[in-house]
């Protein structure tokens, strides 16, 4: 009834008697009256702006988007992640933090990669505060050069990190899952909007707010998402208004261990580099397991962002975090699946954005 519908809108009438069908009978036991009054609605929609609403927002990727056009796509991006694996063992916690940023600023779309372009009126998002500390571009730039060897024009860089965070999680310890392909470079990006990604120091009030923007309603989403904080590095600058002076006097976060505290303070001391690195995870720094949330159920969470999790009074991420300190195969489960709905964020499909040769760079034409 649908496409009768959309039909007769596009045609300007009823085609009420063709094709052997009438009312009552073919049609749903749909009246005359309300089928005609139904297209007189319809009609004075502006559906052209209401359908594209839709296809941006329901836009199919899918796990076999590269099945003909580039078959060996996995493959290809596992020689040069491995290989990177093997320099950097931050590379994963690197790459899917890149992948993360990315789809938090105007959805899945490479955006972040694209560095500063007069030509192009690019002002790179890198620039922005929560991207400062960013890194492992050079190893995007290694899997599009080996991508474009073989399948030139075909892989998106938005892809390049999907697949890549996918990888590396798998080889440090952690779940697979079936990415889901298709989405397509920006030609623009939104360094303003950089205010929209969580960071380290804020609550879980400000946190499940920035989740809710982009359509991560759920916090079970939230709380496997952090997750990632299993393995990886932060800087002392990220928390260490946490160790001297988090309430303004004086005072260190009541929420961390007296012991954790002292050894962040020997790491961290005041007055010191704040960009030496402390372990996100003091149990297996570089796996990909749940002993982040078994850290946080014991005061162990380095970064504000990640303690106030369980800390926080009343709050439905507690369970979660119990939830999954309890089970690694229930925390592995649902991070895939929550990787898999932070990748279908606004991503451009179809005609929309481009497949760039660059990934630093708009396509010239």
């Amino acid at each position: 009834m649908d496409l009768r519908l959309l039909y007769c809108v596009h045609m300007g009438g009823s085609w009420f008697g063709k094709w052997g069908y009438e009312f009552f009978c073919g049609s749903y036991g749909v009246l005359k009256g309300i089928f005609e009054d139904t297209i007189e609605t319809l009609s004075s929609l502006k559906l052209v702006n209401a359908t594209q609403d839709l296809s941006a927002s329901n836009a199919q990727l899918s796990s076999t988007f590269y099945a003909t056009t580039c078959p060996n796509v996995s493959s290809i991006v596992r020689g040069v992640v491995e290989q990177a694996r093997n320099n950097d063992a931050r590379i994963g916690a690197r790459l899917i933090r890149v992948h993360f940023h990315d789809c938090f600023v105007n959805g899945c779309d490479g955006s972040l990669l694209l560095d500063d372009s007069a030509p192009g009126g690019i002002q790179s998002e890198k620039n922005g505060n929560p991207n400062l500390s960013t890194g492992g571009y050079e190893v995007v730039d290694d899997i599009k050069t080996a991508l474009e060897n073989v399948c030139p024009g075909v892989v998106s860089c938005a892809d390049i990190l999907a697949i890549a965070s996918q990888i590396l999680v798998s080889l440090d310890g952690g779940p697979t899952w079936q990415v889901q392909l298709g989405r397509r470079d920006s030609r623009t990006a939104n360094l303003a909007g950089t205010s929209g990604i969580p960071l380290g120091n804020e609550t879980l009030d400000r946190i499940s707010e920035k989740f809710r923007a982009v359509g991560l309603d759920d916090p079970t989403d939230l709380v496997a998402l952090s997750g990632a904080h299993t393995f990886g590095r932060a800087r002392c600058v990220a928390f260490r208004n946490r160790l001297f002076n988090f309430d303004g006097a004086g005072n260190p976060d009541p929420t961390i261990d007296p012991t954790y505290l002292q050894t962040l303070r020997q790491n961290c001391p005041q007055g010191g580099n704040g960009n030496a690195l402390v372990d996100l995870d003091p149990t297996t720094a570089d796996g990909f397991d749940n002993n982040y949330f078994t850290n946080l159920q014991n005061n162990r969470g380095l970064l504000t962002s990640d303690q106030v999790l369980f800390s926080t009074t009343g709050a439905k991420t507690v369970a979660i975090v119990n939830r999954f300190a309890n089970s690694q195969t229930d925390f592995f489960d649902t991070f895939g699946q929550a990787m898999i709905k932070m990748g279908n964020i606004r991503p451009l499909t179809g005609n929309n954005g481009e497949i760039r040769s660059n990934c630093r760079r708009i396509n010239s034409n």
